[in-house]
């Protein structure tokens, strides 16, 4: 099933993505950059693992991993996760953990485009990306 996200996307349109940063605790200077960047990401496959490229002009980072297999994660924003990707019916969801926190991310398809939903305590972003 990952198959169906396997595609060059670019972002679109970005909902709420502010606020959700604020409520990781990401600094004023990086909200600044992550507000007006807006990335491509890879997603493909290699064997039996999922690999999710993320390019900007802000930064580049790869994640690569078995599915419902955790793996270290340093995130844009500079945390250092635990991840795990794992299938949920039709949706390809990704949870990060550190420090007794944990936020998420559903990737779906809808419509041709590749929707993104980050939550993380009551707060949720939408990313919504383009096949480019």
């Amino acid at each position: 099933m990952v198959e169906a996200f396997c595609a060059t996307w670019k972002l679109v349109d970005s909902q709420n993505f502010d606020d959700y940063m604020k409520a990781l605790g990401v600094g004023f200077a990086t909200r600044q950059v992550g507000n007006v960047t807006k990335p491509t990401v890879a997603i493909s496959q290699d064997g039996d693992k999922v690999v999710i490229k993320t390019m900007s002009t802000f930064r580049n980072t790869e994640t690569s991993s078995k599915l419902g297999e955790e793996f270290d994660e340093t995130t844009p924003d500079d945390r250092h996760v635990k991840s795990t990707f794992t299938l949920e019916g039709d949706k390809l969801v990704q949870v990060q953990k550190w420090d007794g926190k944990e936020t998420r991310f559903v990737r779906e398809i809808k419509d041709g485009k590749m929707v993104m939903t980050l939550t993380y305590q009551g707060v949720q972003a939408v990313r919504t990306y383009e096949k480019a």
